[in-house]
């Protein structure tokens, strides 16, 4: 099953605006240079930001999806990450022209009676869009928000419109985040959307194993390291259907570094299994998921895969490559 995409198309754009929101965080407001409608979004959309040197970034959108003049991102500086952050913070400037690619959608917000919002840092962003969308539905719902401080938390004057029905949690205040005393077991017609760091995601989803199905929805910065050690694991085949060729993948090798090496262009941005770009059609054998974009029951179909980190569990898969 595909996943909702309004354009995955490239734009480029300038910086309309760059906003200090937090500690290390700094929003960008991007727009057409000429002013341009941009494309339309859903809440928990998200862009690539296409860096120089081939850097590909992705970012979760967390402005007015009915805003068609302007994106708006934001960008946590992460000391010890890959360089990308550290770029954005560095060179994107007010008027710097930028490369996006997107928007596109692995965390749709489904419609329901109620919603619980759980937050970490900067996971906040998907799920601002997502909260302005519930309340306009008049749906109920509460958001659970945690981080180090205040001052490391983004957005803390947009959400206190909301009154009580946010919760803000500061580490150094309040200790680490009563998840039991929030979530219990949900009512029935409540979704639980969750977006952090993950050791958070771990303790939500923990407690989420007794909910019925698709209670719970989370995204990942990363794929967590157990899906990483095991995506390297096993050799086997990939026949690339379009040209009739078969590919060798060897144990250390994703599927999308082999098909990149025999010629093949594909899309990718994160390959960690967290943004959806590489999502290929399966047409014969079954994906070993190592991803955390597909629900459970869309691995159980089999009829796609991330391609940056998910493997086979047989001898062969054929792909609509």
């Amino acid at each position: 099953m595909s996943h909702p995409s309004t354009s995955v198309g490239e734009h480029a754009l300038v910086v309309a605006e760059r906003i200090a929101s937090a500690d290390d965080v700094v929003s960008l407001v991007l727009r057409h240079p000429h002013g341009a409608s941009l494309p339309q979004w859903r809440p928990g959309a998200h862009l690539d930001l296409l860096l120089d040197g081939g850097l590909v970034r992705h970012y979760s959108l967390c402005g007015d999806p009915g805003d068609r003049s302007t994106w708006r991102i934001a960008v946590l500086r992460v000391p010890d990450g890959r360089g990308g952050s550290a770029r954005v913070h560095r060179d994107l400037r007010v008027g710097t022209p930028v490369r996006v690619r997107g928007p596109r959608n692995g965390f749709p917000l489904r419609p329901a009676e109620s919603y619980l919002f759980v937050a970490g840092g900067i996971g906040i962003t998907p799920l601002l869009p997502m909260i302005a969308a519930a309340e306009a539905a008049g749906s109920r719902w509460r958001l659970l928000y945690g981080g180090r401080s205040r001052s490391s938390m983004a957005f803390l004057g947009e959400l206190a419109a909301y009154g009580d029905a946010v919760t803000v949690r500061p580490r150094d205040e309040h200790g680490p985040l009563d998840l039991d005393g929030f979530l219990r077991d949900p009512d029935p017609g409540t979704l639980v959307y969750c977006c952090g760091p993950e050791p958070l995601l771990a303790a939500v989803e923990e407690r989420g194993r007794a909910w019925p199905p698709e209670t719970l929805w989370v995204e990942r910065f990363r794929t967590p390291w157990q899906q990483e050690a095991a995506a390297t694991a096993g050799a086997f085949e990939v026949v690339l259907s379009r040209s009739g060729h078969t590919l060798h993948v060897p144990p250390g090798r994703s599927v999308l570094e082999t098909v990149r090496e025999a010629g093949v262009s594909v899309f990718s941005s994160c390959a960690e299994g967290i943004c959806g770009t590489c999502e290929t059609e399966v047409l014969s054998g079954e994906p070993d998921h190592r991803d955390s974009v597909l629900s459970a029951e869309e691995r159980a179909a089999g009829e796609t895969m991330m391609i940056c980190v998910s493997r086979a569990r047989g001898p062969r898969l054929v792909l609509d490559l």
